[in-house]
């Protein structure tokens, strides 16, 4: 590599930073991942967002919070502020396993090496700088901050904990997508505004000490929510709390939210809705390499880059709404769909990496089949707040047409040098059946045809989650039925192609009111639909989930309604061992439960007969 080359990254070190003949950093990035200069992740979006607006920017990947503190130090005080991000992930989920085990790899460290991030990054990275620099501000972004930025339950302490930015250092917290957010900042900033007055940039979170100095906003309408000590004492209290906060984090013209903490006040300003195309353009047209920093190069490979590394991000966003997902609480509800040009000179640059032969692994987003879906009315969906557009049906207003995907897809397909694209994401196939979306056309069928023929390197994924109706009324996910109808479709187009597939199906088990009952059941539905499951996972309660609230606070936010939830180690082994029935070591354990639930007839149809 040619020194200059070296210059396409975002410096990291102070030689880097002199390289570049700069004697002062406008912003430093402080991230829990290795620096990936990617536009799937988040620290080099807002790195190169940064940059684009004219400041010097550094970024300083998994600092080493354990030694004299000299990554903390190397590279000196920003005039305008430091940013902390723990990562892609939430901190804790990339620690800890569901059964609370520390984990021994990470994907987002080269090597898949674990150890190079604390726990709980934005606390400790934020003590750290504001105790060497107590006078520079922080601004914290990322999952970790922007999942945790009003009261929430902690299930790796077993305890509801208060907003991000009253446990941590940091002055300000950009929620959601920050490309916008962020320049507003810096905006204000470059204007002279002192830093504790930034208080009207949508999409922030920040504290005050006294009622009095909530700033009067004419713009938004204020509501509160019950304080953090009221919800320590009142799961009920807790639980409307939520309510009250996924329904404003899915409208377009939200409230902003306020809650007491301690002394102090958090406020929450609305999200902005979605990002108009040109916007979102912007964020994924700036000049990344697309990959990970030279200085890893003698490195193990970086697990987290080598999966994403030839596939394309369309949209942002996901408007189903499943209760256990943050997507939407994080991405938001409303679609942020890239230009077709856009997508297209991604592709193109994909094309010309090294390694690249031919298979673009992936097109698609949090959703694959989303692509350009919104409200035909937006004046309708001005007054929605229902956190999901395609449950328990898909809405009459949501344009779902798949067209646009297709076209998408055969533009993509004649590029030079791409011999095969294939869906790497998970399909909404609820979207693609007549029996769920009665506004779709004879298109959902040629989605299915299309992607059957030519998308698919031999597997597709889909998550049906679970086969009892009323877990899966829970998660906000249609019956189980369906699945066997896409199923359907889907082999038969395969077959009329000449080839041979198989749709591999996601499964959770302890999903908030799924008994053991329910997950033999499963066990059973899904033995006698030819499966023996691979990808499982048992439930994981995530901060500002809907499934979260129900397991902590044992009631539906919506209705307040008791519901059960798996929560020992023990229930939770005893739901988890239903999903492997054809494994010798756990039949004799699944025949002594089901004879103890009193369900023979499941144990002779599970275990009994050829396997």
């Amino acid at each position: 590599m040619h020194a200059d080359d070296r210059n396409n990254w975002l410096p990291t070190t102070l030689k880097e930073v002199r390289d570049r003949g700069w004697d002062e950093l406008d912003v430093i990035l402080f991230s829990g991942d290795a620096y990936i200069d990617h536009p799937s992740f988040g620290t080099a979006v807002i790195g190169r967002v940064l940059e684009s607006a004219g400041l010097k920017v550094a970024i300083v990947p998994q600092p080493n919070w354990r030694d004299d503190l000299r990554d903390f130090k190397k590279l000196g005080k920003p005039r305008l502020f430091f940013g902390i991000s723990a990562g892609v992930m939430d901190s804790m989920v990339n620690h800890y396993t569901a059964g609370r085990r520390l984990r021994s790899n990470d994907a987002y460290t080269p090597g898949n090496k674990a150890g190079y991030r604390p726990d709980y990054p934005t606390i400790v990275y934020s003590e750290i700088l504001k105790e060497l620099f107590p006078d520079v501000p922080i601004v914290a972004g990322g999952v970790e901050a922007s999942l945790r930025r009003l009261t929430h339950y902690d299930y790796w302490k077993d305890k509801l904990l208060p907003s991000m930015i009253v446990q941590s250092k940091v002055d300000l917290i950009v929620y959601g997508m920050g490309e916008k957010p962020i320049l507003q900042v810096v905006d204000l900033m470059e204007k002279g505004v002192p830093f504790h007055k930034i208080n009207t940039v949508p999409q922030t979170v920040f504290k005050v000490d006294s009622v009095d100095k909530i700033p009067l906003n004419k713009n938004w309408e204020t509501f509160e929510l019950s304080a953090h000590e009221v919800c320590l004492n009142d799961k009920m209290a807790y639980a409307r709390n939520f309510k009250t906060i996924e329904e404003e984090s899915n409208r377009i013209h939200a409230r902003r939210l306020i809650q007491q903490s301690g002394n102090e006040y958090v406020v929450v300003n609305p999200a902005i809705p979605w990002l108009e195309e040109n916007e979102i353009d912007f964020a994924f047209d700036l000049p990344y390499t697309r990959q990970p920093h030279y200085k890893y190069q003698a490195k193990e490979p970086i697990p987290a880059y080598e999966m994403i590394k030839f596939s394309v991000n369309m949209h942002r966003g996901c408007f189903g709404g499943c209760s256990f997902c943050t997507i939407s609480a994080h991405q938001g509800k409303f679609i942020s769909s890239r230009s077709e040009k856009s997508i297209l000179n991604e592709v193109e640059k994909v094309a010309q990496l090294p390694g690249f032969k031919g298979n673009l692994t992936d097109l698609g987003g949090p959703s694959a089949n989303m692509y350009r879906m919104k409200g035909i009315d937006l004046k309708q969906c001005e007054k929605c707040k229902r956190p999901s557009c395609i449950y328990p049906n898909v809405c009459a207003n949501l344009g779902a047409d798949h067209r646009p995907l297709l076209a998408l897809y055969q533009k993509v397909s004649a590029l030079p040098g791409i011999k095969k694209m294939t869906i790497g994401s998970g399909i909404r196939y609820d979207l693609l059946m007549p029996e769920r979306n009665k506004g779709g056309g004879a298109e959902m069928d040629e989605y299915i045809r299309t992607v059957a023929e030519k998308h698919v390197s031999g597997r597709l994924k889909i998550a049906p989650e679970h086969t009892s109706d009323e877990v899966l009324k829970m998660m906000r996910k249609p019956p189980f039925a369906l699945y066997h109808n896409f199923k359907k479709k889907f082999l038969n187009y395969s077959a009329d192609a000449g080839l041979k597939q198989q749709i591999i199906p996601y499964f959770i088990s302890s999903h908030p009111g799924c008994t053991e009952a329910d997950m033999a059941q499963l066990a059973v539905d899904t033995k006698e639909a030819g499966l023996q499951l691979e990808q499982v996972q048992d439930f994981t309660p995530t901060p500002m989930t809907t499934a979260t609230v129900m397991y902590y606070s044992g009631l539906n936010p919506y209705t307040l309604k008791p519901v059960y939830s798996a929560k020992t180690p023990a229930e939770k082994k005893a739901q988890n061992m239903f999903f492997f029935w054809y494994k010798p070591e756990f039949r004799q354990a699944i025949k002594n439960k089901l004879l103890q639930l009193k369900r023979p007839d499941l144990a002779d149809r599970l275990l009994g007969g050829k396997r």
